[in-house]
């Protein structure tokens, strides 16, 4: 049976703040949960201490208060809750460590009708704790499925135009997955049961576990790190994704990439094996706010 959203209850949830210090070990466990390693060229910067450099996406998991649909006074059911869409905006490149707060609030809510899903949108600052800076904006669209109904408006959200253009690709990586590639992701914070548990994942509808979004969106941004930005994950300014369709653990995920006339590049996912789209989105490289790291930039090797 499908539960409607409790849209009281949600929008009067106080996400709770998150303090997060992080150190290369932290780094290097994100790499790892993305599937850094198991590629055929080198990804050492990414997993190794001397001269370790921070996946951008791993903005993702910092001060993330993490799978806080359980807690029933959200209004909220759990098993109903897919990952639709995720953006970051990167105001400086992330360090190899430090200490963040992360702040969580509830924006908007589309209630897409009866028996179809209620669509949460969902915003998170992160700000370095010592100097107060901002460090990134990120927004997540969750999918409610079932959950709609309530008698909400049906608002539009997420990406405006995000589908690549119709002619063949200007760059492509194909990377693998692991089959234990959730059971890594996972230990960077987001426990939800879908992820390891085949009865979670049998209740939300799906024959087994599936790999998480952001664990997807880890793997496709190392692939444009390495096709849009020349290896050099610090260039990389902004990032957004709408998934399309569920991975599995060990699958091979082909990232294709189209360049735009301002600088950005979209950007198609795909499994082949299962002729699958999987995340469609967008990427900016070299359009920070503040430009003070631009310099050190360049010298990172590519």
């Amino acid at each position: 049976m499908n539960t409607l959203l409790e849209v009281g209850k949600l929008l009067a949830y106080h996400v709770p703040e998150v303090r997060q210090a992080y150190g290369p070990s932290d780094v290097i466990l994100y790499a790892l949960g993305v599937g850094a390693g198991l590629a055929d060229f080198d990804e050492l910067p990414f997993v190794y201490e001397s001269g370790l450099r921070a996946l951008p996406t791993m903005a993702i998991v910092l001060g993330s208060p993490g799978f806080w649909a359980t807690d029933p006074e959200t209004g909220i059911d759990p098993a109903s809750v897919l990952h639709g869409e995720q953006s970051v905006r990167l105001h400086r490149p992330l360090d190899v460590q430090g200490e963040l707060v992360g702040r969580t609030t509830i924006g908007a809510v589309s209630d897409k009708g009866a028996g179809r899903p209620a669509l949460i949108q969902i915003n998170r600052e992160l700000t370095n704790v010592q100097s107060g800076e901002a460090i990134a904006t990120l927004e997540e669209i969750w999918v409610l499925q079932g959950a709609g109904g309530f008698g909400g408006a049906n608002r539009p959200m997420g990406l405006s135009s995000p589908e690549p253009p119709q002619r063949p690709a200007d760059g492509s990586l194909l990377l693998p997955t692991a089959i234990n590639q959730a059971l890594l992701y996972r230990l960077s914070g987001d426990y939800n049961p879908l992820h390891v548990d085949p009865r979670a994942a049998a209740k939300a509808g799906f024959a087994r576990p599936i790999l998480h979004g952001l664990a997807t969106a880890g793997v496709v941004g190392r692939a444009l790190v390495r096709v849009c930005c020349a290896n050099n994950p610090m260039r990389v300014s902004a990032l957004r994704f709408r998934f399309t369709a569920p991975v599995w653990p060990g699958d091979a995920i082909l990232t294709e990439t189209w360049a735009s006339a301002d600088g950005c590049y979209m950007f198609r996912a795909s499994v082949p094996a299962r002729d699958l789209v999987v995340a469609i989105g967008e990427i900016e490289c070299d359009r920070f706010e503040t430009r003070t790291d631009i310099e050190s930039m360049d010298k990172v090797a590519t």
